[in-house]
């Protein structure tokens, strides 16, 4: 079964996705930010990681950066919600620059978030869940 390391410093962020990504097949870990995920990644590479930008211990684009190089081959997803901005760019486009293979802008649509990490954990097959609209 495919590992996913959700890094956020939000709990019902991590639960939402813990309660999505479980049913479909993942093996969930947890992590509250930047630091504790980067330390549990080493102990423990998962096959995609889901990692929000803003978070008080360490930020999300400081973790990318430590990680893509330490790893260079780990698929991360970069999370954000509002409008976040350094100068003209988006935290989200910094995070691709620095080696998030995908972003998510929050909050997001389940659906979404299954066929972004299937994609990135290279699963053919995916359960989506029936929309609430």
């Amino acid at each position: 079964m495919p590992s996913v390391l959700v890094i956020d410093d939000e709990d019902r962020i991590r639960s939402l996705i813990r309660e999505v990504l479980e049913p479909a097949g993942y093996v969930v870990e947890e992590a509250r930010g930047g630091k504790e995920g980067l330390e549990r990644y080493r102990a423990h590479q998962a096959d995609v990681v889901i990692m929000d930008i803003l978070m008080p211990d360490q930020d999300g684009l400081e973790s990318l950066v430590t990680l893509h190089r330490e790893f260079p081959s780990s698929r991360v997803i970069a999370m954000t919600g509002g409008g976040d901005m350094i100068g003209i760019l988006n935290f989200l486009d910094v995070a691709k620059m620095l080696g998030a293979s995908r972003t998510l802008q929050k909050p997001f649509d389940v659906n979404v978030l299954l066929e972004a990490v299937a994609a990135e954990a290279g699963v053919s097959s995916i359960r989506t869940v029936p929309s609430h609209h």
